[in-house]
């Protein structure tokens, strides 16, 4: 059913448009909030219509830093660059004293006593947290159809998911009720939602973006990154939280470039590589496939070096993601067992306690990757699985090391269909799985991508998607910004 309240134009449609009327006194942050708020409460009214982008909100909070924004404006002082940006948060970022529950029951009514490094990079930088996303429970899933809490629902087509795990951040900036989000990403979480809602995603160099705060899912997969309505704005949110942390071990010291600066560079003489594989898959929608090999063209016209390359071991990329994402899942979903926070379940004995907890409070895709997990890493099949999986992880990064000495980007589809039916592939996990084939490579070799929309496939936003060498997201944003305001508007 096609939504009988298409998503609206956004009164800005921008970031740097919103600072800019805010400095000017044509708008307060206030009143932008406030807008927000009013579109969000409209949503739940539709009921079982509605998109149901939101968990929890943040309105108190958010108007607080509204008026710290509207002050600055109102004294003529310099404003932050994301002023009175109204910004979403994916529910598995921690923020103070405001739910946080991982789109799972086993923390309902969890309240945080701290900020994720990301969440409190955004509101120094002046964006206005509305509150927390829905998504896929403990964003393990691709359609947002694993929330504890009800699905959210593409709001582009009511009938069809947003994508997942960050469907609620990607839904939230379609639907026009927030104007950028930020969403989690281990094997495609941001840029395939982003495809099948209309919108940018961007997946940050493992290590670029802290992850103190995340509740952890894959620890050396798992990004945080921006969901935008523009390459431009995800550049600002990228500037914004990019960065060393000292309370994440695993934070990168490379020094941050300003991102938005070098967005009207010319792009013709890069060179594009095109994998043969991707374009060739056999679960590659013909519609999808014409709709990108048309946004390719477009590239070339503007003078892009069009290559064909080779990844060969990308066939292999899902296998891998399974074995390596469920055994690091099977380890950090183990503090989740009613002593520590958290839902508690009686029992009389700790082992009941355990058992009853998890049973009652973990759902049944949480509990399926903890048992996949488990058993890869038990005694007898460690080396056939686990140690297996991250030699081939080595060499498909090897794979893409080898294809970047020729080119200085590489182009896929995003995602192999348009957003399917809610419950299509319920049935099937595999199915579902299959559904993150052409994101899944960048997260397991750790390197930037991004994915813009390209024009509709069958009716539904597609994405095209453009991964860069590991830090390059300048040129990986060029890019995505030329293709944005040049190729993507004429294909519309």
């Amino acid at each position: 059913m096609a939504n009988p309240n298409p998503p609206p134009a956004p009164a800005w449609e921008s970031i740097g448009a919103l600072r800019a009327a805010i400095a000017e006194r044509r708008t307060t942050a206030t009143a932008v909030a406030e807008a927000c708020f009013a579109a969000i409460a409209r949503d739940a009214a539709a009921g079982a219509r509605s998109v149901h982008a939101f968990l929890a909100l943040s309105r108190e909070r958010a108007l607080a830093q509204a008026a710290r924004v509207d002050a600055l404006a109102e004294r003529g002082d310099p404003l932050p660059p994301l002023a009175g940006a109204p910004v979403a948060v994916k529910d598995v970022l921690s923020t103070r004293g405001v739910a946080t529950t991982c789109g799972s029951q086993i923390l309902a009514g969890y309240l945080p006593p701290y900020d994720a490094t990301a969440v409190e990079r955004l509101e120094a930088a002046g964006a206005v947290i509305l509150g927390k996303t829905n998504c896929d429970e403990f964003a393990m899933g691709s359609s947002t159809e694993n929330s504890a809490y009800g699905p959210t629902r593409n709001p582009h087509d009511l009938e069809r998911v947003p994508g997942g795990s960050s469907g609620g951040s990607a839904a939230a900036v379609a639907a026009g009720q927030a104007l950028a989000a930020l969403g989690t990403d281990t094997g495609g979480s941001i840029r395939q939602p982003a495809a099948f809602c209309g919108v940018v995603g961007l997946l940050p160099t493992y290590g670029r973006v802290s992850r103190y705060g995340l509740a952890a899912f894959a620890s050396s997969l798992d990004h945080v990154g921006p969901l935008t309505r523009t390459p431009h704005d995800a550049a600002l949110l990228l500037g914004a939280i990019a960065g060393y942390d000292p309370l994440d071990a695993t934070s990168a010291t490379e020094p941050v470039p300003d991102y938005a600066a070098g967005l009207g560079r010319p792009v013709r003489g890069l060179r594009i590589g095109l994998p043969r594989e991707a374009f060739a898959h056999p679960g590659l929608a013909p519609a999808v496939r014409e709709r990108v090999q048309a946004g390719v063209a477009a590239l070339g016209a503007a003078g892009c070096d069009l290559r064909e390359i080779s990844l060969p071991l990308n066939d292999a990329a899902i296998a891998v993601y399974y074995v390596l994402a469920t055994a690091e899942a099977s380890s950090n979903l183990a503090r989740y067992d009613g002593v520590r926070y958290g839902q508690r379940a009686a029992a009389d004995t700790l082992a009941e306690l355990y058992r009853k907890t998890r049973d009652r409070g973990l759902g049944a895709e949480v509990k399926r990757r903890i048992l996949l997990g488990t058993y890869v890493l038990s005694a007898g099949y460690y080396d056939a699985y686990y140690r297996k999986a991250q030699q081939v992880r080595s060499l498909l990064a090897r794979d893409f090391a080898r294809a970047f000495a020729d080119v200085d980007l590489i182009c896929t589809p995003t995602a192999p269909t348009p957003a399917f039916r809610l419950g299509e592939k319920a049935a099937s996990p595999l199915e579902l799985y299959l559904a993150d084939i052409f994101t899944v490579p960048a997260d397991l070799a750790g390197v930037p991508a991004i994915s813009v929309p390209c024009g509709e496939a069958e009716g539904l936003p597609i994405g095209l998607q453009l991964i860069a060498p590991a830090f390059q997201e300048e040129r990986l944003l060029q890019l995505a910004q030329h293709f944005f305001q040049n190729c993507h508007n004429a294909m519309r």
